[in-house]
C-alpha cells in the first residue's frame, strides 16, 4: 500500500534541502522543471508520496521518470497528485471526490481518524 501525507506545494519546494520523508517528491519536482513554477501559484493541495511509497516501486522506475526524454509523463504523474485548492485534515469527508490537476480524479475514503485516498493511506497533514 502507498502512503502519503497531505502537505501544501508551498511547504513541498520549501523543504528542498531539508532532511524529509518526501526527498523523491521534491527530486522529482525539480526534474519536472515545477519547483520555481508552482511554489508561487496556487493554493493546492498535494497528495505527496512518501520515499518508503516511492521505494515501493519497481527498480528503476524513478530513475527513469526523472529523464529529461520523460519530462511529459513525469508531469502528468506530478500532476495526478495535486488538487487546485486547499483541502485541510478536518475536509476530508467518506467518499469525496477531487479532480486533480491533470484532470482525471481521485477518491477519499475516511473511517474515524483514517484516511485513504484511491486505497492509499494518508499519514497526516502539514
Amino acid at each position: 500500500m502507498k502512503t502519503f501525507i497531505l502537505v501544501s506545494l508551498a511547504f513541498l519546494t520549501c523543504i528542498a534541502c531539508t532532511p524529509t520523508s518526501q526527498q523523491t517528491l521534491v527530486a522529482a519536482l525539480k526534474a519536472a522543471d515545477y519547483v520555481d513554477a508552482l511554489s508561487n501559484a496556487g493554493p493546492f493541495t498535494v497528495f505527496a508520496p512518501t520515499d518508503a511509497a516511492f521505494a515501493k516501486l519497481p527498480a528503476g522506475t524513478v530513475e527513469d521518470l526523472v529523464k529529461p526524454e520523460n519530462k511529459e509523463k513525469l508531469r502528468e504523474i506530478l500532476e495526478y497528485h495535486v488538487y487546485v485548492g486547499v483541502i485541510r485534515e478536518n475536509m476530508l469527508k467518506n467518499g469525496m471526490s477531487l479532480n486533480q490537476v491533470n484532470g482525471k480524479n481521485v477518491t477519499l475514503t475516511k473511517d474515524g481518524d483514517k484516511t485513504q485516498v484511491n486505497g492509499a493511506a494518508v499519514l497526516g497533514a502539514v
